[in-house]
């Protein structure tokens, strides 16, 4: 395989001939390079929140600005806390679940193809 810059056009093997050569990215995109790094990042921001939170809660315990007792469930309060927002996140999610009547033809088109597919393969997938 010969080339240039990114985006030009490439010869690739077995088309030598052919009338025209096909134009190959100079970088391959590899999907876990992205997915990686926005993992770490994710893991940075998990680690700072929680290294804050228990920051403030030693705090209040030293300082005695709160009530010792109630100082001690703190961190149960914010577990309880943090299953609501999850509830709600869920909830409000399911409520406003953006309907897409193009993707569903698509989708219905797809299905009609394949049970095309597997009828010409002699596989029964059921009728409707």
């Amino acid at each position: 395989m010969s080339g240039g810059g990114r985006g030009s056009p490439v010869q690739v093997e077995g088309t030598k001939g052919k009338s025209s050569p096909r134009v190959l990215p100079r970088l391959i995109y590899h999907p876990m390079r992205k997915a990686h790094c926005f993992q770490m990042k994710h893991i940075f921001k998990i680690v700072a929140i929680l290294v804050a939170i228990s920051a403030i809660w030693i705090a209040l315990l030293e300082t005695s600005t709160v009530p010792r007792s109630y100082t001690w469930l703190l961190p149960i309060y914010l577990v309880v806390a943090l299953g609501c927002y999850g509830l709600f996140m869920v909830g409000f999610g399911l409520m406003f679940f953006p309907t897409c009547p193009q993707e569903a033809v698509l989708l219905q088109q797809d299905i009609v193809e394949a049970k095309e597919f597997l009828a010409k393969k002699g596989i029964d997938v059921g009728s409707e």
